[in-house]
């Protein structure tokens, strides 16, 4: 903490923080060692609410889902502002804190851990005296779109609507009335305590079924049609693709293959290849998506296999706020100092539904380091949790405390000069539920010998 860069309000404020050390550490630890997926994270949201009951705090939990949120009234009108913290860890088997092959291989256990700092300071003596409008902490599930099969189940059963927490939360209500969100990510960036970016892509989820016929590899393969080589074909047609795509659209096109129930001595006759589909704006994505389905029909039609195509809605790209930006940086810099805050003009091609958020309110996405390794990688921990927990929740006060100080003079200017993707919550869930298809490929023969291909389509909407 840079005390010389520091004004005397802001140094008490990182003191609140500090009374709450050693809730935070024991948070950042318990958390790593009971790692839950998305939807899943029953366990940690208990632990989560817990330690907020503890505090004083009146909880508001959605049905069927894990997760919470906690309000902090100032007593004077003002803008509302939503800070989230992630539940959800990763499937990484080869993780040195993997348990039954998951584990927080992102850092969302620190942004759990710091949130409960955060929390813990607001109910300090004194610290919402200068401040307006309401602060609501969100503590959210399933951040990684991971499991697809298992959240399309929970659509079907009508627990969910959406395959994420933070549109899931949209949709129910949660978000109503928030004028801007933000949020701090671990990183593993050794030279900056903090740093942020211009954004974030956005993706569809697609999944391409390629149904063969089974029959003797040995004796009678030409009785059989391999789904296998088919999307075999698919992936080597969309690898020849990847020239095509313009560079500053950002796509991102990264499929993985999986075969049930094969056999060596057997054709098999199904095989599945799952991928996001990345970029910039939901235009580009789409021009890519249908780039993708004529490689993965062309592959099908070269094998003779049937093809289903499944899309779904991801996340919507993420546009960091530039006024958001501008607050963090100040607030940032005041704590660490401005060797150590890195704002950059560039483009990340991850992805976070946060994204989906900045649709309709300002966002930013920041991040704070303390991390080592590679995220979402075997190597991914919190290496020294004083940065990665404690100095964010100081960050996080201070960001807070700077919004809405003063009349909320700056988060006002924000919301002023922010312009939406969507201006209702529904516009977005409308253009979010078209991207949600349901694709077969057929094909006929032509009474001249050619050979016609169709696809049917069902549009299917988040609401099931």
């Amino acid at each position: 903490m840079n005390k010389k860069m520091m004004t005397n309000k802001q140094i008490e404020l990182c003191s609140f923080v500090e009374k709450q050390e050693e809730r935070i550490l024991a948070a950042e630890r318990w958390i790593a060692a009971h790692p839950e997926t998305g939807f899943q994270e029953w366990q940690t949201s208990a632990y989560m609410a817990k330690q907020f009951e503890s505090m004083g705090y009146v909880l508001t939990k959605p049905d069927g889902i894990p997760g919470f949120f906690a309000d902090i009234e100032t007593g004077r009108a003002g803008p509302k502002i939503i800070v989230f913290s992630e539940l959800d860890a990763l499937p990484c088997a080869n993780h040195l804190e993997a348990v039954d092959g998951i584990a927080h291989a992102c850092g969302h256990n620190a942004q759990c851990a710091a949130m409960l700092g955060l929390a813990g300071a607001l109910k300090e003596q004194g610290v919402l005296d200068e401040l307006c409008g309401s602060i609501r902490l969100i503590v959210v599930p399933a951040e990684e779109m991971i499991q697809t099969e298992y959240r399309e189940k929970l659509c079907q059963e009508k627990i969910t609507s959406c395959y994420s927490g933070k549109p899931e939360y949209m949709k129910r209500g949660f978000l109503d009335g928030a004028d801007m969100a933000f949020m701090i990510h671990t990183a593993s960036d050794a030279a900056h305590m903090f740093s942020c970016n211009t954004g974030h892509n956005g993706f569809i989820l697609k999944t391409a079924e390629y149904k063969g016929h089974t029959a003797h590899a040995g004796s009678s393969p030409d009785k059989g049609i391999n789904a296998l080589y088919a999307a075999n074909l698919g992936l080597s047609a969309i690898n020849a693709l990847r020239e095509t795509f313009r560079d500053e659209d950002h796509i991102r096109v990264h499929p993985i293959l999986s075969v049930d129930h094969a056999s060596v001595n057997s054709i098999p006759d199904s095989a599945k290849l799952e991928m996001y589909i990345r970029g910039a704006d939901m235009e580009a994505i789409l021009e890519a998506s249908r780039k993708v389905n004529r490689a993965l029909a062309g592959a099908a039609l070269a094998i003779g296999s049937g093809l289903n195509i499944t899309d779904r809605a991801g996340y919507a790209p993420l546009r960091n706020d530039t006024g958001l930006m501008t607050v963090a940086k100040e607030c940032m810099s005041a704590l660490a100092g401005k060797e150590k805050v890195n704002f950059k003009n560039f483009w990340s091609r991850g992805s976070t539904d946060l994204g989906d958020v900045s649709s309709i309110m300002p966002a930013a996405h920041l991040y704070v380091s303390g991390a080592t390794g590679v995220a979402h990688g075997a190597d991914f921990c919190i290496a020294n949790p004083m940065i990665a927990c404690v100095d964010s929740a100081k960050a996080q006060l201070l960001i807070l405390h700077d919004l809405l100080k003063d009349n909320a003079v700056k988060a006002h200017k924000i919301k002023e000069k922010y312009v939406p993707i969507y201006e209702t919550k529904e516009d977005y869930f409308k253009a979010m539920a078209r991207l949600n298809m349901d694709w077969e490929m057929k094909t006929a023969q032509g009474d001249s010998g050619e050979l016609k291909v169709m696809f049917s389509s069902v549009e299917r909407g988040r609401d099931k």
